[in-house]
């Protein structure tokens, strides 16, 4: 594994910032109802340091290329977290770093109490949508919570087992 994952710190706001902006047009990700126009991806290690939220990066040879992170799901219930803001840049992709990730939120996420994790995405994510799959992730109807992502097609809730 040449990667290494860590919290956010406040020095990674910017980067994480142009990682987001520049992954998330590479999947028509652009306009309104997406994360993209959500101000806090500006200051991500402000925003998850907010009780029950946590937010990781991932860095490759001293680089911060990707990150994701988990909060509680705005306007759902109290046991459910929503899996937020993970995304990767094209050279971090394919290394693991994403199944990493995922495993750190997820036990991010139990270690706060929560016992559901929910995501939304887009259609045409297909390497992420498999990677939901396999950690058990499994598709709904429609959306959860009030996330003001509109702009996503595809929705998904994974059971958690305690911490």
């Amino acid at each position: 594994m040449d990667f290494r994952i860590r919290p956010i710190r406040p020095e990674d706001d910017a980067t994480m910032a142009a990682v987001i902006r520049t992954v998330m047009p590479e999947f028509g990700a652009t306009g309104d109802g997406f994360a993209i126009n959500d101000p806090e991806v500006d200051w991500l290690s402000k925003a998850y340091a907010e009780p029950r939220c946590a937010y990781f990066v991932v860095e490759r040879d001293g680089v911060v290329m990707g990150g994701g992170g988990i909060a509680p799901l705005v306007g759902g219930e109290d046991d459910v977290c929503e899996l937020r803001k993970m995304y990767f840049l094209p050279a971090l992709r394919g290394v693991g770093a994403g199944a990493a990730m995922m495993a750190q939120c997820l036990d991010a996420a139990r270690a706060i109490g929560f016992r559901r994790c929910y995501l939304e995405t887009l259609r045409g994510m297909d390497a992420a949508m498999r990677l939901y799959e396999r950690t058990g992730f499994q598709r709904l109807p429609g959306p959860m919570g009030a996330t003001g992502h509109g702009g996503c097609n595809a929705f998904y809730l994974l059971p958690l087992s305690p911490a």
